[in-house]
């Protein structure tokens, strides 16, 4: 398989060869992402990236693409009873955060996660462009001072619940509410589509990510969990009660151990939506929160192995560590 020559990496007559180590000390990161914006063929270097990260950089945006993540212990907890998380997930889950924030258009989170964290929500911990920014603020709580709202990063766009006094703009998207006042997921992904944003990370808090894995609007989640117990707290996915487990969610898992020991668990829902009658996907992805209506409201189980792992993927497993997300 051929090497991709990016621009910094000379291939012309006159340029001297590379050695081994030079090649080696590349980062494969950087070459995954100049392959995937070409459209060539990758290298081998890139293969257990791709294992990870493809189905995301290569989704089809004629349709909006979303993505949730999240990090948790154990025990399913996302911090403790006085929100302490700095940090449950190492090193490595942090890097695949910023790798997921470099493949997507637009990066979300709830008032909730944006007020007790004041995340900058910006690519810093590998290569790639900052996406637009977006803060779920159906009230319009959100303080002109967080950092996510700096003039000097990438775009920022604000949700808020559309009706008297609320003005749309170049910052500001209104979207209608449910009967409840509630934001409607679907309704949040169609209003970031509809500005060009089809690739979207729902990156927190957990009642955001909640209320669209609920609502079907997730495409793909990612859960990392670390190997730490703390025993209370905040829980990660918290979902509309169910009476029997034919009724929980089974989608198709891949399983990535990070380099640090963390465990990616990668989960494809929409693999896992039950298929609409005559339908599109955007009935599909409806008729998933089978459950209950779900929808955001102000603030913030067992996965099983996919048998068909793709080859490259089993090919990076028996790689070992050195070939680690």
């Amino acid at each position: 398989m051929r090497t991709i020559a990016p621009p910094y990496w000379p291939r012309d007559a006159g340029a001297p060869r590379r050695t081994s180590a030079a090649r080696r000390a590349v980062d494969p990161w950087r070459l995954y992402l100049d392959a995937v914006r070409s459209g060539a063929r990758l290298p081998n270097a890139c293969r257990p990236l791709d294992a990870v990260y493809g189905p995301l950089a290569r989704a089809d945006t004629s349709r909006p693409f979303v993505v949730a993540q999240l990090g948790q212990s154990l025990d399913g907890r996302i911090a403790t009873v006085t929100g302490s998380s700095h940090y449950i997930s190492g090193p490595a889950a942090l890097t695949h955060l910023h790798r997921l924030r470099a493949l997507v258009d637009a990066v979300l989170v709830g008032i909730g996660t944006a007020v007790a964290d004041d995340p900058q929500l910006t690519v810093r911990h590998c290569a790639g462009d900052s996406p637009v920014r977006v803060v779920l603020d159906p009230n319009g709580r959100l303080p002109p001072t967080l950092r996510c709202l700096s003039d000097d990063g990438p775009p920022v766009l604000v949700i808020r619940r559309a009706g008297p006094g609320v003005t749309a703009g170049d910052r500001i998207v209104a979207v209608a509410a449910d009967t409840d006042g509630r934001l409607d997921p679907h309704a949040v992904v169609a209003a970031l589509a509809a500005r060009g944003l089809r690739r979207i990370l729902v990156e927190g808090g957990a009642q955001t990510v909640s209320g669209f894995v609920a609502a079907g609007a997730v495409d793909r989640l990612y859960v990392t969990v670390a190997p730490l117990i703390i025993g209370s707290g905040t829980e990660g996915l918290r979902l509309p009660e169910i009476a029997a487990l034919t009724e929980a969610l089974r989608p198709p898992t891949r399983v990535h151990v990070l380099a640090d020991g963390d465990v990616l668990f990668d989960c494809d829902l929409a693999a896992a939506r039950p298929a609409a009658p005559g339908g599109d996907d955007d009935d599909s992805r409806r008729l998933l929160a089978h459950r209950a209506p779900a929808a955001l409201a102000d603030g913030d189980r067992g996965a099983r192995r996919d048998p068909a792992l793709h080859r490259d993927e089993q090919r990076a497993e028996r790689a070992g560590p050195e070939h680690a997300v």
